[in-house]
Order: C-alpha cells, then sequence, then structure tokens
C-alpha cells in the first residue's frame, strides 16, 4: 500500500441514482446540495456506466465482480464464487453493511450479505414484508396519502409506522451508518463500510417539506409508484401531467436523502476519519422518468439516462478533478480488492481504478460490456453506445445458475421456471464448477426480464454529437466495428455461444 493512500473505504450505493439530475452533472432540476459539495471534493467520473442490471446483476458486478447478464437475469452468489467481503476479513479488514435494501435480504438475493464482519438491516423500505397490518395508532402524518398500486404492497402496510422524517428507512440507514463511523470505526485498524441505500428508488415517498416541494401545485394523493411504461404519453397510458408529477416526487425522494448524505459525511468529520478515509458515491442503474417517453425500467433499449451513472470519489491527497477514463461496475470489485490488498479466487471481470485515482494512467478499459439477461447487449466505448439486436426471435436463451431464483415480485407467474430434463451440465469458464444451464424454446414461458416482445432492433449513438440518442446509427457503416467490439469483449469473459448466436455475433 502507497505511504500516502488512506486506509479505510465507504463505499455508499444510492439506488437509482440518475446523473443527468444530480446537480453537479450539470442538472438543475432538484436541489442536491450535499451531493454537490462532496462532488466539489471529489474525482468526477464522467464516462462510468453501468454493467449488469437491474439491481442484484448490479450489486453482483461490484460485490463480486463477475459481469453478470451473460448468465442469468437475477441470483444469490454462485458456488464457484465469493464475495469481496471474504477476501477482506482474510486481509483482517473489518467489514460492515448497513441497508434497507429489501432485495439483499429476499429469494435470489442470498449471500451478499453474510461474509461482512457485520451487517445492519434497516426495515421497511418498498417489498420488504415487514408488517401484515397498519399501525391501529395511524393519523394520516406524516404519512400522507397516497395513490395505491393496482396490486396489494408491503409497503402499504410499513409506511404508516413511520412517524417523522427520520422513521423512513433511508434516514434511518444513513443515521445507523453515521452512528457506526462514530462509535465503531475509530476502534478497528481499517475498515471497508458499504451503504447499500435503497433511495431514491421508489416508491417516490416523502413526507414534509419534501412532498410536493417540486410539484406545489397538485392536489390530490401523491403518486409515488411510477409505472413501468414504454411510449407512456404518446401511448395515453399516462397524461402529461400526472406524468410530471411522478417525476418530480422522485425529486423529492432525491432531495431529501441527499440530506441524510451529508449526515453520513458529517458523521466522518466528527470521528476524526476524513484524511484516512476515501468515499465512494456511486448507483446500479438510474430510472426512466419521461426521457423517451419511458417510465420506470421496462423492457426497453437501455438509453444513457439508464446506464450512464455517476461515480464520485473523495481520496485524501488526491485534488478534484474530472476523471474521463472509461469504467464500469465491475471496476469497482476491482478497486476495492487492489486498495486492500485482496485477492479473487474466482474470474472476475474489473479493471483495478486506482491508476487512474493516484494519476499514474489515464485509461484502464478501451470498451465495457452491459445489458439485462435476455435483452440488448450492448458495449461503449465511452462516447458511442451500441445496443445490439436479436431480430426476430429472442433465441437461443439459456440461464447458467445453480441458485435457481429470480426476483420476486407481487405480479403472478413470475417465478423462474425449474430446470428440466433439457438443463445439461456445463463448467462455469475459469473454473472446475459444473453448472446447470438450462435452455428455452419458443413457447416456453420466459424469466421475468426476458418477457416480452424481443429486443429485436439494434441502436448505435454518438452521445457526443447526439447526446440525446435520438439518432439511430445502426446499419451505416461504423456498425461494423462495434458488432465486432462486441463479439470480442463476449468472447474474452467466455459467455455463453448462445449469447452470441442470439444476438448473430457469433
Amino acid at each position: 500500500m502507497s505511504e500516502t493512500r488512506p486506509k479505510n473505504l465507504v463505499v455508499v450505493l444510492l439506488d437509482s441514482l440518475n446523473r443527468h439530475l444530480l446537480g453537479c452533472y450539470g442538472s438543475r432540476e432538484f436541489e442536491t446540495p450535499a451531493i454537490d459539495a462532496f462532488s466539489a471534493g471529489s474525482l468526477r467520473f464522467t464516462r462510468h456506466h453501468s454493467g449488469s442490471l437491474p439491481c442484484m446483476p448490479a450489486r453482483h458486478d461490484i460485490l463480486v465482480g463477475a459481469l453478470d447478464f451473460p448468465w442469468r437475469p437475477w441470483g444469490s452468489i454462485e458456488v464457484w464464487e465469493d464475495a469481496i467481503t471474504r477476501s477482506l476479513r482474510d486481509c483482517g479488514v473489518t467489514t460492515m453493511l448497513v441497508s434497507d435494501h429489501p432485495h439483499l435480504f429476499e429469494t435470489g438475493g442470498e449471500n451478499y450479505h453474510t461474509d461482512f464482519n457485520a451487517w445492519l438491516y434497516e426495515r421497511g423500505h418498498e417489498s420488504d414484508p415487514w408488517r401484515t397490518a397498519p399501525d391501529p395508532s395511524w393519523v394520516g402524518t406524516p404519512a400522507l396519502p397516497v395513490d395505491r398500486p393496482a396490486y396489494r404492497h408491503a409497503y402499504d402496510d410499513s409506511r404508516t409506522y413511520f412517524r417523522s422524517e427520520e422513521d423512513f428507512p433511508g434516514p434511518r440507514t444513513m443515521r445507523a451508518a453515521a452512528e457506526w463511523l462514530r462509535t465503531s470505526a475509530p476502534s478497528h485498524e481499517r475498515f471497508f463500510l458499504f451503504v447499500d441505500e435503497f433511495d431514491p428508488h421508489e416508491p417516490f415517498d416523502t413526507p414534509l417539506p419534501y412532498a410536493g416541494m417540486y410539484d406545489p401545485g397538485w392536489s390530490g394523493p401523491l403518486s409515488i409508484w411510477p409505472p413501468y411504461l414504454i411510449g407512456a404519453t404518446a401511448s395515453g397510458a399516462l397524461d402529461a401531467r400526472k406524468a410530471a408529477h411522478i417525476r418530480a416526487n422522485y425529486g423529492s425522494k432525491l432531495t431529501m436523502i441527499d440530506r441524510w448524505f451529508g449526515h453520513l459525511l458529517g458523521a466522518i468529520e466528527e470521528a476524526g476519519l476524513a484524511e484516512s478515509t476515501a468515499v465512494v458515491l456511486c448507483t446500479d442503474h438510474g430510472h426512466y422518468l419521461g426521457e423517451h417517453d419511458i417510465f420506470g425500467k421496462p423492457g426497453a433499449p437501455i438509453y444513457s439516462e439508464l446506464a450512464r451513472i455517476p461515480l464520485l470519489v473523495r481520496w485524501p491527497g488526491q485534488a478534484a478533478r474530472d476523471v474521463e477514463a472509461l469504467s464500469t461496475s465491475v471496476d469497482l470489485h476491482a478497486t476495492i480488492r487492489d486498495f486492500f490488498g485482496a485477492r479473487a479466487d474466482h474470474p472476475t471481470h474489473g479493471r483495478s481504478l486506482l491508476p487512474v485515482i493516484e494519476g499514474t494512467t489515464t485509461s484502464v478499459r478501451d470498451l465495457a460490456l452491459f445489458g439485462y439477461w435476455g435483452r440488448h447487449v450492448g458495449v461503449t466505448d465511452g462516447r458511442h453506445r451500441y445496443l445490439r439486436g436479436c431480430g426476430e426471435t429472442n433465441l437461443p436463451l439459456s440461464v447458467w445458475s445453480n441458485r435457481w431464483s429470480t426476483m420476486p415480485t407481487p405480479f403472478p407467474n413470475t417465478r423462474l421456471p425449474r430446470p428440466d430434463r433439457r438443463a445439461r451440465l456445463e463448467t462455469m469458464p475459469g473454473t472446475d464448477v459444473p453448472v446447470i444451464c438450462q435452455p428455452f424454446e419458443a413457447g416456453d414461458r420466459l424469466p421475468f426480464w426476458a418477457a416480452g416482445p424481443p429486443p429485436s432492433e439494434s441502436f448505435l449513438f454518438d452521445t457526443e454529437d447526439d447526446p440525446a440518442e435520438t439518432l439511430n446509427r445502426a446499419g451505416s457503416a461504423a456498425e461494423a466495428a462495434f458488432v465486432d467490439a462486441i463479439a470480442g469483449e463476449l468472447r474474452s469473459i467466455a459467455a455463453p455461444a448462445d449469447l452470441l448466436r442470439r444476438i448473430g455475433v457469433a
């Protein structure tokens, strides 16, 4: 370890944090004073990109270091791999998780938390099955009247137990992390704190003064559950007034959690850890709020609003500056490993960003893969973004996993189909471990993320000449180089052969 390098690391993941709505990345739509002040003293990465989407695949990228989306839609740590925290413990680093992210503690999210030295789960966010009935003493504040989703949701009961802003899961998570920094962190020689905060993810539920902050003219119940729609207003499924209201409620959630992020930063100062502790602010992906007339994270092309994500790194001894190096989520795992001198005993796909952070190089990769399982496969060079479609049929398609699960949802018939007689054993690339490989065929019920119309069309965008990504250059002479690039990147990680065939680059 460099003598001038900090000893400790705090990583704060704010879920669904839209880069294009942060003040430090040029937006003036919503207030984010704490994040903006943090950015002013940090390295601001300008070409950071999602890898595997959505929530749990992204956390697999960060905590395990291997791209998840080429093999499966959603799942826990597999039997041939470990979270970074296992090797950190072997290095004598104290690891702590503070989170309100329910997917970490559901089927499909198992084992990400178990190798932390300690972990704390703040209950009540989104799908967390925390309560079975509303608080009988609830009198209506601060939980304001809201539109109900079409299905029963655990959050309907949980929100009635929040008596003040401090009782909402996001603030509780940040307060708990701050308390650990004040009371426990100074006792440890070296520590890694991972704050996996689910805000500003939906539901976009906030108390006063945040509720209505960006839409004071709204008089009805708050719409806190964004729809998942393509062509939202053009189809008539969502009127423009309500679309603006939902977007404003995201802003309210963003501003609330920004305040509590500032509280966490204050605890680092109060504990006397500022000079010995690096702090990383990141996310898993963005969230469509009307861009391209899309809401949520449906089966749509992965535009920049979803996949070009913020990365801010405050590093003692390093001056604030913009970093133009291309980076992606698996690079965070490689950076943590390099920072603490830890090892990985399974195949990983990241590149350490320490040389970029410390100024010994300006680049660690030329290309980055990204995508959802069963949908477009993307590659970017930091300027161009190529989304490779699959033609008329989304086949061949397979899941590789020994942890047979998918994202739990309140919708019927979304359980991952069980393996059947068509399944075969393969060897997971880079290991001697057999893995179940389950193919899907025409007529099969597909896992959650691949359901719906196939991602047939390819897209190529030049984000410098066309930042709004309205001009699709697929079909031009420029596309050939990106077809070769995506094929080469997939082969470099030994991605399944049927994936290359599905998108026509085999």
